[in-house]
């Protein structure tokens, strides 16, 4: 009997094999995230809050916790289709949310938008899977996988921070005090000095802290702008580095409880704060600190500042083009403002102590290490970088807790060994990806 073999492809592949591996790929993903986010609703029932799939189900029938994310995730899905269909869908999305923004206002409720995206970015990943065909489809699905994956990670968020407060009834505040003793007590300094700008930059600074995704987008839209006209995907964007850093720093939450200053230090401790002087008066140095007990609202998510990680993952993808040449002035100049408007803010609105900020730029630089340029492979320059970063963020987090009353008491050794620390991490990086990096002449490229 004849047996028709598969035609092998170059690469030692089969047609067979090449047409099968993604689409098993991409099941065996979607079904995880399925599973996951059902589990989490289970979680979430069971413990008397809002889960991830009943969030999404006001996105699709009620009033959106996020008026932005949603928005962001449309945008971040369009780059993978043409002009033509982008006008299309925008429309759309618009029309529907006006639609529901006004029965929501008929109804007494308050004005909010993100019911139109959200429908349509899923109809966009519906139409692209049942109709269309060939690189138009892959590019389609892969950039709706990419605005979908960006709202159910909030989502998922949401129900992690919930997570902590469950898990961690106690928090690590006053060991955090005294090594930022080190730094020179930031988040109060900054503190007094928002204050005293007055409630304009507040409102800057804000919006800036809060519309961080809007940010992400946009430099995402930026470095995906050829997909569709060259069908080619980057080995690397923004996007990618997000989702790391999401997945993997707030598992320190759970390792590491922090509310920050505001709360236990400060007005918003909803009666369990050890006094109420952030951001006017440091509170006196304790040095026989212990776990604080805090109440079940405030979630425990300060160490490490993922705000500060996020902003940072921003600014470096701002630097520069995929392709290795200089970004425009108006995009490296936006991720400078972000980074230091995120910074203000983290320190100024009392969410953060100095100690978390640099715990934050460690951890961006060596997730950014491991993925970058990842057609270089994992060499020993990889392996290096990677496991320097990993050693420095460890130590940080072992030094805050076991060691934070030696750091108050010797603050400049302290302070310069913490800022040296993430220096040298930063150094290697730069020397790595950057001073070593090939420069190219830019050439204009017309935006799709």
């Amino acid at each position: 009997m004849l047996v028709e073999h598969p035609r092998a492809v170059p690469g030692g592949a089969t047609v067979r094999d090449r047409l099968t591996q993604p689409r098993v790929l991409a099941v065996a993903c979607v079904s995880a995230v399925l599973v996951l986010l059902i589990g989490l609703q289970v979680a979430a029932w069971v413990s008397g809050f809002d889960g991830p799939l009943a969030s999404l189900a006001r996105d699709y029938l009620g009033t959106p916790k996020s008026m932005s994310v949603p928005w962001a995730g449309l945008v971040l899905a369009l780059v993978g289709v043409n002009a033509r269909r982008r006008v299309y869908a925008v429309a759309a999305a618009v029309g529907i949310d006006a639609v529901y923004a006004g029965l929501r206002l008929l109804d007494g409720k308050s004005f909010s938008v993100g019911n139109g995206p959200t429908i349509v970015l899923t109809a966009l990943a519906v139409v692209a899977a049942l109709r269309w065909t060939g690189r138009e489809r892959a590019d389609a699905l892969k950039a709706a996988a990419l605005g979908a994956l960006l709202v159910l990670a909030t989502k998922v968020g949401d129900v992690w921070l919930h997570v902590t407060t469950a898990v961690r009834p106690a928090v690590f505040d006053e060991y955090l005090l005294l090594a930022d003793h080190a730094l020179g007590d930031p988040s109060w300094v900054l503190g007094r000095v928002v204050d005293a700008l007055g409630p304009e930059v507040y409102a800057v600074l804000h919006w800036v802290y809060i519309e961080l995704p809007v940010a992400a987008i946009v430099v995402a839209v930026w470095q995906l702008r050829r997909v569709v006209p060259t069908g080619q995907w980057p080995t690397h964007y923004l996007v990618r580095t997000f989702l790391v850093l999401g997945l993997v720093g707030p598992a320190c939450y759970v390792l590491f409880p922090v509310v920050g200053p505001m709360f236990a230090f400060g007005p918003d401790g909803h009666g369990f704060q050890l006094g109420d002087f952030w951001p006017i008066a440091l509170p006196p140095l304790d040095h026989d600190p212990a776990a604080l007990p805090f109440d079940e609202v405030t979630p425990r998510n300060c160490m490490p500042s993922m705000h500060t990680a996020w902003a940072l993952s921003l600014f470096i993808h701002t630097r520069r083009d995929i392709d290795g040449t200089r970004a425009p002035a108006w995009l490296r100049w936006g991720g400078a403002f972000w980074l230091a408007a995120t910074v203000a803010a983290t320190l100024g609105f009392g969410y953060h102590y100095g100690v978390d900020l640099v715990a934050g730029v460690v951890l961006c630089l060596t997730v950014e290490s491991a993925l970058r340029a990842p057609e270089r492979g994992w060499g020993l320059f990889r392996w290096r970088l990677v496991g320097f970063g990993t050693a420095v963020f460890a130590g940080l987090l072992l030094t805050y807790r076991y060691l934070a009353v030696p750091m108050a008491d010797y603050p400049v050794l302290a302070g310069a060994l913490v800022l040296g620390s993430a220096a040298a991490v930063a150094v290697a990086f730069h020397a790595t990806w950057f001073a070593a990096a090939p420069r190219r002449v830019a050439e204009p490229v017309g935006v799709s």
